[in-house]
């Protein structure tokens, strides 16, 4: 059934649950030889059991000794991504097919294999779940009130990386800090192509090359290609730092390590269950060796339900936490970005643009409609505009940025209170300034509110548990909280940014596939009707 189109969504998040169009028709293994059907013989039925098993039995008078057991429908994640029902993770998809049971299954099997057969097991994390992590250590229920304990993500690591090792099993642990900083670089590289393109065409109807909009939140990237397809040409083909990492690890690592990428198992934790949805992409498979750049994401939350099963006390210290940075051998760790909590993309573009201009630049920073929703603009001394970006984070405000960017470059997307919203930022006498480049994320308050980070530690879980159950999914076991709890999200961005130093960063010889494409994803099915 297909609801009013009047209908409009509020609170988005990247919590959208499947849509009813979300069905993928049963494909049956083993079904009985077709047979010659008897004048009198008696139909069949479905009768599912206490279990929930679905079998075929016939009806009548007829013996059942002879039930068919069917096959239960699945999505996978490909799936999810071939249609455009849903927006962006459909949860209880993901939570079963990319979890932290799988990893411990991989990492049970791979162990009783011989030296020859074994992959050797590699995990990455990212800094915001770090963070998410060194908040709620920081956080004591037990207290009536809250203490701060100053847990840095660098200690948070060492006890991460002391259980991945000793009681997981894991041969390698790192952070995803060093393929930001080359995903970083990569994207100021490709902002500045695009912005050299753009000149050269002019005010011409095939110029596609700016705004630049960040490519880093998977949500985003879904929404766009089920939604939006003609945002397409604007968002950046640089791979995000879960995918560069990927590609670090089971290419430019495994070459140093003698290994093929299909000998590495690549897990990484991260704040957002959309990053599930991203490593499953075809565009990050190898064809070649048959293997995923990330074969296993799990969330912070996840990692933390792992820990907590696995008896691992994370509140407790261990040797060298407190020592300064640590090399593997081939990377370094825990590099801070200063921007944003979310990748300071935007910061890299800007930093890049003062840092070689011939003259000073002044950067002003105006909220547009709140802190998720800002405008940076770089003017020189006689007030001439030199760059001209946003930073847009949660649907609400990315609504406005698509709209916004169709009207300037002719783009039909849609109408309504968020399109007359959209062009009203203007400069001068109705002269409009453009954006370059838009940091882009699906989340409110960014990456270290994903709804895969870690929940607020409550005393009374009631005050922050989310109804699952509301929310199309069904999960044991999942910590309870409360997702988009704003003074908690304060809390995660300060321990973000605890014990931040930033150093020179030698990339050395590190040469990577660094860019990817995205493509419209069209419908043949009638789902929900939502006013965008």
């Amino acid at each position: 059934m297909a609801f009013s189109g009047a209908l409009t969504l509020t609170d988005l998040n990247d919590f959208i649950t499947p849509s009813q169009a979300c069905i993928k028709p049963v494909e049956q293994t083993n079904a009985p030889p077709k047979q010659e059907k008897e004048v009198g013989s008696a139909e069949t039925e479905i009768l599912i059991d206490s279990t929930g098993a679905y079998y075929e039995v016939s009806s009548g008078d007829a013996p059942k000794q002879n039930n068919n057991k069917l096959h239960q429908a699945q999505i996978s994640l490909n799936d999810c991504l071939a249609c455009s029902g849903c927006i962006t993770s459909a949860e209880s998809v993901l939570i079963t097919l990319q979890s932290h049971t799988e990893v411990l299954n991989f990492l049970e099997s791979n162990s009783k294999l011989g030296a020859a057969e074994r992959k050797v097991p590699v995990i990455s994390i990212a800094p915001q779940s770090l963070a998410s992590l060194a908040a709620s250590l920081s956080f004591s229920a037990s207290s009536s009130s809250t203490r701060d304990e100053e847990i840095t993500p660098r200690q948070i690591l060492r006890r991460v990386e002391v259980f991945c090792r000793e009681v997981l099993g894991f041969t390698h642990v790192f952070d995803t800090t060093f393929a930001r900083e080359l995903a970083l670089k990569e994207h100021v590289k490709e902002f500045l192509e695009r912005r050299s393109a753009s000149a050269k065409l002019g005010e011409t109807e095939n110029n596609e090359h700016l705004p630049m909009l960040a490519s880093a939140c998977p949500g985003w990237i879904c929404y766009a290609e089920k939604a939006h397809s003609e945002m397409l040409p604007f968002i950046s083909r640089t791979k995000s730092p879960q995918q560069v990492m990927g590609t670090l690890v089971k290419k430019w690592m495994g070459e140093r390590w003698g290994r093929t990428p299909d000998g590495i198992y690549h897990v990484t934790v991260m704040p957002c269950y959309d990053k599930k949805l991203e490593a499953s992409r075809k565009d990050f498979y190898d064809e070649v060796y048959s293997t995923r750049e990330v074969d296993c994401v799990i969330t912070t939350g996840e990692l933390e339900l792992l820990m907590r099963e696995k008896g691992w006390d994370l509140t407790s210290p261990v040797t060298g936490e407190l020592d300064g940075p640590r090399r593997d051998g081939l990377i370094p760790e825990l590099l801070q970005h200063p921007g944003s909590s979310s990748g300071s993309y935007l910061q890299s573009i800007v930093d890049h643009i003062q840092g070689t201009s011939g003259t000073g630049l002044e950067l002003s920073v105006k909220m547009i409609r709140n802190a998720d929703y800002e405008e940076y603009t770089l003017t020189e001394e006689s007030g001439k505009v030199v760059f001209k970006g946003a930073k847009c984070y949660g649907f609400r405000n990315l609504q406005n940025i698509v709209r916004k960017v169709g009207k300037e470059r002719g783009v039909r997307t849609g109408s309504g209170a968020a399109g007359r919203l959209a062009g009203r930022m203007r400069r001068g006498k109705g002269e409009e300034t453009k954006y370059e480049y838009v940091e882009v994320m699906a989340c409110p308050g960014g990456c270290v509110n994903g709804g895969g980070q870690v929940k607020r530690p409550s005393r009374d879980a009631e005050d922050y548990e989310r109804d699952w159950t509301e929310s199309g999914v069904s999960v044991d076991g999942m910590p309870s909280g409360k997702w988009g709890d704003k003074e908690w999200t304060r809390k995660v961005e300060e321990a973000y940014w605890r014990g931040a130093e930033r150093g020179a960063v030698d990339v050395g010889d590190v040469v990577l596939e660094m860019r990817t494409e995205y493509r419209a994803v069209e419908s043949d099915v009638i789902g929900l009707a939502v006013q965008w």
